[in-house]
């Protein structure tokens, strides 16, 4: 089964994922902001391989999401209030930085 979410949701502060597996998911933002993985945030390799990590300041507005975008069956590319939309995130991913890699176990 390809894991995709049932229901997105910012709850607080904290993005609330429904997976179609019956995990559940919930990501702090201001973490799963800083955990961006664009290039702009994480930086991106030369060509020698070696990553140029940028110098990414943060405000308060950088922290607040104001929306998401689902792309193609596999990530989410969220909005942030500080203007902020390149980063997307694979649903393994989210997962990984949730903790929530192993489906939830099944009664019976």
């Amino acid at each position: 089964m390809r894991i995709e979410p049932r229901n997105v949701q910012v709850i607080g502060s904290e993005l609330a994922i429904q997976w179609n597996d019956d995990a559940e998911s919930y990501l702090r933002l201001e973490p799963l902001r800083r955990a961006c993985p664009c290039a702009s945030c994480g930086g991106e390799p030369d060509v020698l391989g070696r990553v140029i990590r940028p110098d990414v300041s943060y405000s308060p507005a950088s922290f607040g999401l104001v929306g998401w975008n689902l792309v193609g069956g596999y990530a989410l590319q969220p909005r942030w209030a500080d203007g902020h939309g390149t980063g997307i995130y694979s649903y393994a991913y989210l997962r990984r930085l949730a903790g929530t890699n192993e489906a939830p176990a099944q009664p019976g």
